[in-house]
């Protein structure tokens, strides 16, 4: 679980979440472009959006999920972002 968030939209992210497998739990790092945060307390949710091959795949995570270990940025984006909401780039991909 995680407290705050320390990423904007645009920002590439790496999620670390806890996948439970019968008896045995695994770490699954989903890695995006954060295109929107949503709501408040906890109520915040973000949305991450990666491509695999030619199919976009977007998951929207709750902020308090026990699942989510940890968020990692890897990248903030490369041109200042003036939305707070990044839906254009569904368009491009």
């Amino acid at each position: 679980m995680i407290s705050t968030i320390d990423f904007i939209p645009g920002d590439i992210v790496k999620v670390h979440q806890k996948i439970q497998e019968g008896e045995k739990t695994r770490t699954q790092i989903f890695e995006g472009v954060v295109l929107a945060i949503k709501g408040r307390g906890e109520n915040k949710m973000f949305t991450v959006r990666k491509l695999v091959g030619d199919v976009a795949v977007e998951r929207i995570f709750p902020v308090g999920s026990p699942n989510i270990e940890k968020v990692t940025l890897k990248a903030h984006s490369k041109d200042k972002v003036r939305r707070a909401k990044l839906y254009y780039l569904r368009a491009q991909g």
